[in-house]
């Protein structure tokens, strides 16, 4: 068993719409996987399959050789997952924040495992700021490094650089190349920007309504389509572009529409 996630026939039904739509791929262990696709192409309804969030309407998924839908703790434990929307407790100092995982995950040597990670992500010297005071890059680096705490042997991260400055992003895939490289941990993450999956990912998945198009590392996409870049193999595959444009007018709808919600 080389593959750590391996998904098949994968379907989720809501009720007016069809999210995912009898997907099959795999993903080998220690590799770095992209789920590439537009907005609303069933990025996010997989990752929450797979992280047992969402149940599937059919298809088999196995993560680290348990079945989510049977096994949801063992799944669980193996995992570490950064969301779109943070889910850390504003109210609290990172410290804390890392603390209250590492307890629930029976985190064993927590206050080592914690500074480690801190100082990784650059963040041990204001480990006793409230979260609320973090800028959204510094969030997102608290969130993989507790992610990362309970030794998960997958990481699953939905547009994990999503509203981020280029900077910030690029310091974001240090950290995770770091990671995959030093303990081999697999990495699985969704993006709409083309360079990212071309710069960062061993394989890449492309997903367009709900289907997976193409799946195959950059070379063998570009060789398929006969294309010099992925964003003309991606248009030749799906006959449509992904604009950086695009996704950050939409990024700054969702942010207006989170300021008016509150």
């Amino acid at each position: 068993m080389d593959s750590i996630v391996s998904v098949s026939h994968l379907t989720k039904r809501f009720k007016d719409f069809v999210a995912v739509n009898d997907i099959s791929f795999e993903v080998k262990k220690g590799n770095v996987f992209a789920f590439l696709g537009p907005n609303g192409a069933g990025k996010s309804t997989t990752i929450k399959m797979l992280t047992t969030i969402l149940t599937p309407t059919s298809g088999e998924i196995t993560v680290n050789s348990h079945n989510p839908l049977t096994h949801q703790d063992d799944v669980r434990k193996s995992f570490g997952i950064v969301f779109q929307d943070p889910s850390l407790d504003d109210e609290l100092t990172a410290y804390e924040n890392m603390q209250f995982h590492g307890v629930l995950y029976g985190v064993k040597d927590l206050p080592t495992r914690i500074r480690k990670l801190m100082e990784f992500v650059e963040l041990y010297d204001r480990k006793d700021d409230l979260v609320k005071t973090f800028s959204g890059g510094m969030k997102r680096r608290l969130e993989i490094a507790r992610g990362l705490l309970h030794h998960p042997k997958i990481l699953f991260l939905d547009e994990p650089t999503l509203g981020l400055d280029p900077q910030t992003r690029n310091r974001v895939w240090d950290y995770l190349r770091g990671v995959n490289k030093d303990e081999g941990m697999t990495i699985f993450f969704t993006t709409h920007y083309m360079e990212e999956a071309e710069k960062i990912a061993d394989k890449i998945a492309i997903i367009d309504h709900g289907h997976i198009v193409a799946v195959g590392s950059l070379k063998e996409l570009l060789t398929k389509t006969r294309k010099k870049t992925l964003e003309d193999a991606f248009l030749s595959l799906t006959g449509k572009v992904i604009r950086e444009e695009e996704a950050s007018n939409i990024d700054h709808l969702r942010s207006m529409r989170r300021i008016h919600h509150h």
